[in-house]
C-alpha cells in the first residue's frame, strides 16, 4: 500500500484541497492529509483546522487527517512516508513548489515530490482569497464545504 502526505496550513481547507485529496484517495492506498502548524498568524487554530479537515474528509476510508509541528521531511520519516503530495493551481505555483520540492529531497533524499492540479472550476481558489471574502460577507459556498463556511461565518462574527 503507498501512502502519500498532503501537508499545508488549510486555512481554511477549500474545495481546491478537497478535490486534490479526493483524486489522491483513488491513485494512493493511504493519503495522509499532515496539517502544519503555521508560525504565521492564521485564522483557525491547528485543532480548528484539523477538525475542519476531518469533518470534511469523514466519508473516505482512506484519508486520515492529523497536525503535525515539525519540519515536513522529519514527520515523513516518522510516519514512513516517501511521496509528498503538493497541489499546483497556477504557474505562479511553480516556482515557490519546485524549490520547496529541492529543499526536502536534499532534506530525506528518500522522499519524491509529486504534483497534481485541482480541476478547473477550482484553479483560482485559495484560502487567503477564502478568508478575504468572507470576511466582507461575500458567497463563499462554491469555494467551501457547507461546515467550513458555517466556521468562516462564525469567526466573521467574533
Amino acid at each position: 500500500m503507498i501512502k502519500v502526505v498532503y501537508p499545508g496550513t488549510f486555512d481554511p481547507i477549500t474545495r481546491g484541497h478537497e478535490d486534490v485529496v479526493h483524486r489522491a484517495a483513488g491513485l494512493f492506498g493511504e493519503v495522509l492529509v499532515a496539517v502544519a502548524a503555521s508560525r504565521d498568524n492564521t485564522l483557525f487554530t491547528l485543532d480548528e483546522r484539523i477538525a475542519m479537515a476531518r469533518e470534511v474528509f469523514a466519508d473516505c476510508a482512506n484519508v486520515r487527517v492529523e497536525g503535525f509541528d515539525s519540519l515536513l521531511m522529519d514527520y515523513a520519516r516518522e510516519k514512513n512516508v516517501r511521496i509528498v503530495l503538493r497541489g499546483l493551481r497556477a504557474v505562479s505555483d511553480f516556482e515557490y513548489e519546485f524549490q520547496l520540492a529541492g529543499m526536502n529531497r536534499n532534506l530525506y533524499p528518500d522522499v519524491e515530490t509529486i504534483f497534481l492540479t485541482p480541476a478547473e472550476q477550482y484553479m483560482f481558489i485559495s484560502a487567503s482569497m477564502v478568508r478575504e471574502v468572507a470576511r466582507y460577507g461575500g458567497d463563499i459556498s462554491k469555494f467551501v464545504s457547507p461546515s467550513v463556511a458555517a466556521r468562516l461565518m462564525a469567526k466573521k462574527e467574533t
